[in-house]
């Protein structure tokens, strides 16, 4: 009995000698057992692998990836990529060029679907996300606004005080993919002119059409103002964004005003651009209406979205913001 107990003894010491071995040639890692559970890759859109997956999300289980498509295809590009921000599944959903070709061929369909596609090839291999990112394009989904301000002198109070007075107006201009737009100066605030800032509204509302067109990253618009004499406004503008693909800046490199002839613009919805698009700056048609060129008034415009309309800064009255500083 006890030669019994003395071999099941160095049988169990043997085995515990060569565990406390294996701890050193082997050491323990316990945090590899969670590769593969709690921390999975999605695979990218279109990959070949054949492992099938289950996602842990309840909103991927309930919602097929069909209808996932179809909202993202129903989405505005900026709103895609504030959607791909969310999780690592909806990022390679997004980034199928399907949603990108359609967004770029609305955002530039002046030129024609064929010139479009040889621009792609050309300048941004193949990519339309990339030519989403990079191309100079104006932006329709809000508006662009010029806020100005200058110091004018009041009436002398019983020749003791001087009153100074800063008057601030805006410039507003709603673009429209087609190559038409909207044009109106006015001193009420963004909120209240982006309610009838559109093809609806009456004379009542001093709301002007023109035309412009986009070469590169400059701009030229051009509208009429219909009266007695009829004036032709002209922008020259210069597109910009604060960050890549923004496009939320326009600097009015010139602003001129300039006179035609009944004969040469039938209305203010004919294509003025086409008119005066190779007029030089001092150049007029009408003598009772002479070129100039505006050296006031020239503050760069900033692009506000529809949905930021009210919560704007831009609505600041003057006593809270006396100048704003576009970047």
């Amino acid at each position: 009995m006890t030669s019994d107990y003395r071999v099941k003894l160095a049988v169990e010491l043997e085995t515990a000698a060569q565990l406390r071995a294996s701890q050193f040639i082997v050491p323990q890692r316990p945090w590899l057992d969670l590769y593969g559970i709690n921390v999975r890759p999605v695979a990218p859109f279109g990959s070949a692998s054949s492992k099938q997956f289950v996602d842990p999300a309840l909103l991927h289980r309930v919602l097929p990836d069909e209808l996932l498509f179809e909202i993202f295809s129903r989405m505005t590009p900026y709103a895609m990529g504030r959607a791909a921000c969310v999780c690592r599944k909806w990022r390679y959903t997004i980034r199928n060029p399907v949603f990108w070709r359609n967004a770029c061929l609305k955002a530039w369909q002046i030129y024609g679907v064929v010139e479009n596609y040889k621009v792609l090839q050309l300048k941004y291999d193949g990519s339309w996300r990339k030519m989403w990112l990079l191309r100079p394009r104006i932006r329709t989904d809000g508006i662009y606004v010029s806020r100005n301000t200058y110091i004018r002198a009041g009436v002398a109070e019983w020749k003791i005080t001087n009153p100074v007075h800063i008057v601030c107006y805006y410039r507003y201009m709603r673009f429209y993919p087609s190559g038409r737009f909207l044009y109106k100066n006015s001193s009420h605030k963004v909120k209240d002119v982006a309610k009838y800032l559109n093809f609806r509204a009456s004379r009542a509302d001093c709301v002007f059409r023109g035309n412009y067109t986009l070469s590169e990253d400059k701009v030229e618009a051009a509208l009429l103002y219909p009266g007695m004499c009829p004036t032709v406004l002209r922008f020259r503008l210069r597109l910009r964004g604060t960050t890549q693909g923004a496009n939320n800046r326009m600097d009015l490199l010139a602003l001129l005003t300039s006179g035609v002839n009944d004969n040469e613009v039938n209305g203010p919805d004919e294509d003025v651009l086409g008119v005066v698009e190779r007029w030089e700056e001092d150049e007029t048609h009408n003598p009772d209406v002479p070129a100039i060129s505006h050296k006031r008034g020239l503050t760069s415009f900033v692009f506000v979205p529809f949905e930021e309309v009210e919560t704007s800064v831009l609505n600041l009255p003057v006593d809270k913001m006396d100048y704003y500083v576009p970047g």
